[in-house]
């Protein structure tokens, strides 16, 4: 018997005009594919192939702000690029890596998960890590009592406005300004921030309510064709939280007039604020439904989760007609629901809500105890590890006609101007919290601890420092933003 473990070269394959050994064919061993090699001789082109072929105004903006870095390895809250300079992350890829990156419990979990060969994705048999998975998540909030699993917080989001609308047989949802639940055509028509949704009507009949405003609530619920209000208990644009008590009026509200409450947790769950759902940090509150994604994929695989009560579950899967009414051709695969596992199972022995929470607590005391000196600097809020913090016009009148000149060019371009010098002077990762906003979000991996407290807080007070001292290269590199901003209008 001849090894199918090399090319076989015949005579008929030249005659054919096939190749010698010099140019092996494929033999299905997967021999031929080195992902080392390929990183190795082509790693260098990234940005080039980005522009390419990608989103070619990806690297575009990271070469004007000067982002353009070439990370070559990460671990923990930390990058590092080809000299060994190290990176701190107060980013977190969005909030995707709740245990910073490649924590070797959830990389155990996925060779192990890989190495089981286990029969995934059959669609018509009933593995046991999905509802493994979904009985831990539900642990966590016994008012809810199913799971959907999909591949996103955009998904997750999806399947809860589907399932409200079918669930209550109304067709309008309602969310906050300024909120983001996603970009799929559903969860855009409930995104508050109209540069996402330009551009892309028709979307669904939903209606936008200010956050914290009861009366305007009460309002549109009374015209009764309301199946839901979708809120972020802390909104990722902005930081901004819902104020004490709005989440269990509204709650009521909606239940008195038959309409659902939706947690949006994509960003604020598992941890991130200090407690499990950040809308536990309000007593009384139990969403109907509740979406969560991001940490829990332990930053490796994508995944999400729609979590729901009985009765809406029941509704919408009404009959064995209706049992692949809503479903995904990924959801529940064996590598997501490994990692999700292997997320919970950290989360609990390292005590993961409870570092975020008390380490929060210190970074944003100290960040906030900078706000009387520096009059450029007017707000620090948030909870847990997500943190906002936020700029104003400054009084002195040197300081003011500069800030008028930003904000003349474009608001927002005093956010930028500190989130540059933090990467480029002090090799730390942040990002503007949304745009034309002068807020920076810190959303850190929740592993991080006292030493990192420390080297933001120092970097932070140093390029403050630097920007009410008038000079240096941040004002430089202002003058460069507002010509580009000017440019590009």
């Amino acid at each position: 018997m001849t090894s199918t473990s090399e090319p076989q070269v015949t005579s008929e394959t030249l005659a054919a005009g096939g190749t010698g050994p010099s140019e092996p064919q494929p033999t299905g061993t997967g021999k031929e594919f080195d992902l080392g090699r390929l990183l190795a001789e082509r790693g260098g082109e990234r940005y080039e192939l980005h522009s390419r072929h990608l989103n070619h105004q990806l690297p575009r903006m990271l070469h004007t702000i000067g982002f353009d870095k070439v990370y070559e390895r990460a671990e923990g809250a930390y990058f590092w690029d080809a000299d060994g300079n190290d990176y701190l992350d107060m980013l977190a890829g969005f909030g995707v890596m709740g245990l910073g990156r490649h924590h070797p419990v959830v990389r155990k979990a996925l060779h192990d998960v890989l190495d089981a060969s286990l029969a995934d994705l059959t669609r018509f048999d009933c593995q046991p890590l999905p509802g493994l998975l979904a009985e831990q998540l539900l642990a966590h909030s016994p008012y809810l009592d199913r799971v959907f699993f999909g591949n996103s917080g955009t998904e997750a989001v999806e399947t809860a406005l589907k399932f409200a609308r079918y669930a209550t047989g109304k067709p309008r949802v309602l969310y906050c300004a300024h909120a983001f639940h996603g970009l799929t055509t559903g969860s855009l028509s409930v995104n508050g921030e109209t540069g996402f949704r330009d551009g892309f009507a028709p979307l669904l009949p939903d209606t936008a309510v200010p956050l914290g405003d009861l009366d305007a609530l009460e309002r549109e619920l009374r015209r009764g064709d309301v199946a839901a209000l979708i809120v972020e208990p802390i909104q990722g644009k902005g930081v901004h939280e819902t104020p004490p008590g709005y989440l269990r009026a509204a709650q009521e509200l909606l239940h008195r007039h038959k309409a659902l409450l939706i947690a949006d947790e994509v960003q604020t769950g598992l941890g991130r604020t200090g407690a499990f759902y950040a809308h536990q940090h309000e007593e009384g509150v139990e969403p109907d439904l509740v979406c969560v994604a991001k940490a829990l994929s332990g930053g490796y695989v994508p995944v999400g989760a729609t979590l729901g009560k009985d009765w809406i579950f029941k509704k919408v899967y009404s009959s064995m007609d209706r049992v692949l009414v809503h479903s995904a051709s990924f959801g529940s695969n064996a590598q997501a629901m490994a990692a999700g596992l292997a997320v919970l199972a950290v989360m609990r022995d390292e005590r993961i809500v409870e570092n975020a929470r008390a380490t929060g607590e210190l970074l944003k005391s100290r960040l906030a105890a900078l706000v009387d000196q520096y009059e450029l600097l007017s707000d620090v809020r948030g909870r847990g590890l997500m943190i906002g913090i936020e700029f104003g016009r400054p009084k002195s009148l040197k300081l003011r006609s500069r800030w008028a000149m930003l904000q003349a060019a474009r608001k927002g371009l005093f956010a930028q101007m500190v989130v540059v010098p933090l990467l480029q002077k002090h090799r730390i990762l942040t990002q503007v919290s949304g745009d034309h906003l002068e807020v920076i979000k810190l959303i850190p991996p929740l592993t991080v601890g006292e030493k990192e407290v420390d080297r933001f807080v120092a970097a932070f007070t140093d390029v403050m420092d630097e920007a009410h001292g008038g000079g240096g290269l941040i004002w430089d590199f202002g003058k460069t933003l507002v010509k580009q901003a000017v440019a590009n209008r």
